[in-house]
């Protein structure tokens, strides 16, 4: 008896899978729950367990495209089957005898050795590469003992193979001018591999914002000494009693809570012919994950204080390095926060994250001669960047939003007073 095991319903938008990698291999045996394969959609990536105790038969390949209801595998019942055994003879006399065993054994191990002598169609063939490079040597493939499948001339080979010695010229009357050495261009080879579903969604959506938005940029920049001074007044006492670091995301995001709330604009989206404005702010925090660009939410970030938004973006943070963000945890925010900085970057315009309508980018702090008071003085500062659609928020909303979050940034004392 076999268990068909189908592609599970994973989401209300969501109509087909990849199927990213098998856990377990064919043939192999598998206990109830145990997990046998990871499917990836365009948001997340999804454990696939067994529902059953038995023996895996696999039927869909790795990287193959399944929609919602498709059967990925089946088990067998009864565990990792058995190879059938020999059929017992009718009779003892039917067994072969000691000294017939032994001759049987060299007969099949003398027609072994002929069989490997024989030529087959790839005997002394060289692969493409190894064409290439037996050429470009001098070598003739007929002089290179193949060790590849059948006897096939591979490109270790031929990298191994000697070049034949050169016939001595015959001396001209005046000394010859040496031939330049050929150029090795060195390796050319290409390298293929098919776009994920989360790749493939990321690519779509944002060619998508690109041609169906009004996306606009405006810039400022932000004095980060007095977050800078705090942080290393406070930061080990922070971290002594709420267990998280003191990091910068926790000031932008409160920051952003509180303009959105002068600025309700920047925070809603477009449905339909409709605006739909939101009284709360569920932040999104763009993640570099192995698989690729995440987007995680913080819900409620309005109402968290600094601690709470940072054990939040930690926790995410965890769940997006081990794939394990679940799609309610990447889905609903109001505002996105993107960090280039970490990587050095100096200045961007980031693209609005869908169907939000604006997205802050964060870049890196560079000690720069500003102009403080009439004074010349160096501070780290840090260029910001805010994306919006043009169609709902207006030039007056983003610049005041963003000159907003300056100003509660370079005066953090106003974040944790809410004035």
């Amino acid at each position: 008896m076999s268990l068909e095991i189908k592609v599970p319903p994973v989401g209300e938008s969501i109509t087909e899978v990849t199927l990213a990698s098998w856990i377990k291999k064919d043939g192999d045996a598998v206990q109830m729950d145990e997990v046998i394969a990871e499917l990836e959609s365009d948001k997340a990536t999804f454990e696939l367990t067994a529902t059953e105790a038995g023996t895996l038969k696999t039927v869909a390949k790795e990287g193959d495209v399944l929609p919602i209801g498709a059967v990925v595998c089946t088990i067998e019942a009864g565990g990792a089957a058995a190879k059938p055994a020999a059929p017992a003879a009718a009779d003892k006399t039917a067994e072969p005898t000691k000294e017939e065993a032994q001759e049987e054994e060299k007969l099949a191990v003398a027609t072994e050795k002929e069989i490997s002598k024989q030529s087959t169609y790839a005997s002394g063939t060289p692969s493409p590469a190894a064409a290439k490079i037996l050429a470009e040597k001098g070598v003739d493939p007929a002089s290179v003992n193949g060790n590849g499948v059948g006897g096939r001339i591979t490109k270790e080979d031929a990298l191994n193979a000697q070049t034949p010695a050169a016939a001595p010229a015959p001396k001209p009357a005046a000394a010859p001018v040496a031939a330049p050495a050929p150029i090795n261009p060195g390796d050319r080879t290409e390298r293929r591999e098919k776009m994920s579903s989360l790749r493939k969604t990321v690519a779509k959506r944002l060619v998508t914002v690109k041609n169906e938005t009004a996306m606009l940029t405006t810039f400022n920049e932000v004095d980060m000494q007095p977050i800078m001074e705090l942080r290393a007044k406070y930061k080990d006492k922070f971290k002594e009693k709420y267990g998280v670091g003191l990091g910068f995301m926790s000031f932008f995001t409160k920051a952003v809570t509180e303009a959105l709330k002068e600025w309700p604009a920047v925070g809603a989206r477009i449905e339909g012919e409709e605006v739909v404005y939101s009284n709360y702010a569920d932040i999104s925090i763009a993640v570099s994950a192995p698989k690729g660009l995440v987007v995680p939410v913080i819900r409620n970030a309005e109402s968290l204080s600094l601690a709470g938004i940072e054990k939040a973006v930690a926790a995410l943070a965890v769940k997006a390095r081990d794939n394990k963000l679940s799609l309610e945890e990447m889905t609903g925010g109001t505002f996105t926060i993107t960090n280039g900085g970490v990587f050095g970057s100096m200045m961007s315009t980031p693209i609005i994250n869908s169907p939000q309508s604006a997205i802050l980018g964060m870049h890196n702090i560079i000690e720069r001669p500003v102009a403080v008071n009439g004074q010349v003085v160096i501070r780290p500062m840090m260029y910001v960047a805010l994306s919006y659609d043009h169609r709902i928020i207006d030039g007056r909303e983003s610049v005041s939003f963003l000159v907003r979050v300056k100003q509660l940034l370079e005066d953090p004392t106003r974040l944790l007073l809410g004035v």
